[in-house]
């Protein structure tokens, strides 16, 4: 049975209050405390406790800046971080690689957000409005908990945001503010707008959304295996408050779509880079199939697996990263293994792998890079280290 995050985007949601509701969720405080070590000494402290919001309880987490005693017009350091900056910092900060990956197109999309709101070139944005290291403990914060988790997909399908202005360092914005705006249609997630006076969807939530979300259903049925509440910091005049669960998929089958297009007029590097491309933007998958064309020419289907809210980009992406002059796309279902990330200890050291299971089936995969690691530090053959890591992933596939 698959377990996903579902953000319950009926209360609206902000950096702060992800990262709440996913400590709510369990997920391992002793990995967000390791990964912002390091901004302590720049001054960041935060605080994790218990409130309650319009009668909603919940986990409040409450990040303390430093102090900055300067004259109006004068800006201190923390104050004009660019993209590339962050991006250096990020680089830094103990993390995993996927919690850092996660990290990285958070900022990238808040970035560009930002960049066309005021109209200047993504390198040129700085994050100054929520003091850099307020949004990168926000950010690294939501990254590093929702890896804790271990789950693979995350169900993103509204936010209900307010009405109304709201007041922030360039004056008076109109809500939603115009990074909230932007992300919400470059990344096509849905607004619903309610009658609430003030914000209730920041830029960084939203981005942390659109970073997150594998798919904009839920599951008909599911069970709910666990709920966490992040609150935030306004009085709105109702609950501001995140709810997040862990969900269970009851039917076995999730629905995608495949998008193809047949092409015969493109080089191998043209494709490849295509589908870096694609992957990078959240296709599932990307695949290419040799065929044969009209006039006996050779030619590639590159087929893609796509969640129905990509199909939009993805499609526009074929278009302008290959030769094709058509796409077709159609429904599939699939039905997948439950998936969990585990460590295979050896004599060659600690090996990443894949757990996976499917009623009484286990299967445990080592997974590639950590087996290559593993054998260029212990001096040892790819395919030897290959055996050890298969023997210690039979012998964990074999516990019950």
């Amino acid at each position: 049975m698959q377990t996903l995050l579902y953000l319950d985007g009926s209360c609206g949601i902000s950096g702060d209050m992800t990262v709440a509701a996913l400590l709510d969720l369990g997920a391992d405080r002793a990995k967000l405390d390791a990964a912002l070590v390091p901004l302590a000494a720049e001054g960041l402290s935060y605080e994790i406790s218990r409130k309650a919001s319009h009668g909603l309880a919940g986990c409040d987490f409450d990040v303390h800046l430093p102090e900055h005693h300067h004259h109006e017009g004068e800006h201190h350091h923390h104050d004009h971080r660019h993209l590339a900056d962050v991006e250096h910092v990020l680089g830094h900060l103990p993390m995993t690689d996927r919690a850092r990956a996660i990290a990285l197109r958070t900022f990238r999309i808040v970035a560009e957000a930002e960049a066309k709101a005021h109209g200047v070139p993504l390198e040129e944005v700085h994050f100054h409005e929520v003091g850099a290291l307020d949004s990168i403990a926000d950010i690294v914060g939501a990254a590093v908990l929702f890896d804790d988790l271990g789950v693979q997909e995350c169900v993103v399908t509204r936010f209900c945001e307010g009405t109304g202005t709201v007041v922030c360092a360039h004056g008076e914005l109109p809500v939603p503010v115009p990074a909230t705006l932007n992300v919400a249609q470059a990344h096509a997630i849905p607004l619903e707008i309610t009658a609430v006076r003030g914000e209730r969807v920041t830029p960084t939530g939203i981005a942390l959304a659109a970073a997150l979300r594998t798919r904009d259903t839920l599951p008909a049925p599911f069970t709910v295996a666990k709920v966490g509440v992040g609150l935030g910091k306004r009085d709105i005049g109702a609950p501001n408050a995140l709810r997040a669960m862990l969900i269970q998929a009851d039917g076995p089958a999730e629905r995608l779509h495949v998008l193809e297009a047949n092409i015969d007029d493109s080089t191998g590097e043209v494709l490849a880079a295509a589908a870096e491309h694609l992957l990078a933007l959240g296709a599932r998958d990307v695949c290419f199939i040799p065929c044969t064309m009209k006039k006996g020419r050779p030619a590639v289907i590159i087929q893609i697996l796509a969640d129905e809210s990509l199909l939009p980009t993805l499609t526009e992406t074929l278009f302008r990263e290959t030769t094709t002059i058509g796409v077709r796309s159609y429904p599939v279902t699939r039905t997948v293994m439950a998936r969990e990330s585990v460590t295979l200890h050896t004599a060659i050291g600690d090996i990443a792998a894949k757990r996976c299971t499917h009623g009484d089936l286990t299967r445990v995969y080592p997974e590639y890079e950590s087996v290559r690691a593993a054998a260029q530090s212990a001096g040892v053959s790819l395919p030897e280290a290959f055996a050890i890591a298969q023997s210690a992933a039979q012998a964990l596939a074999a516990q019950p």
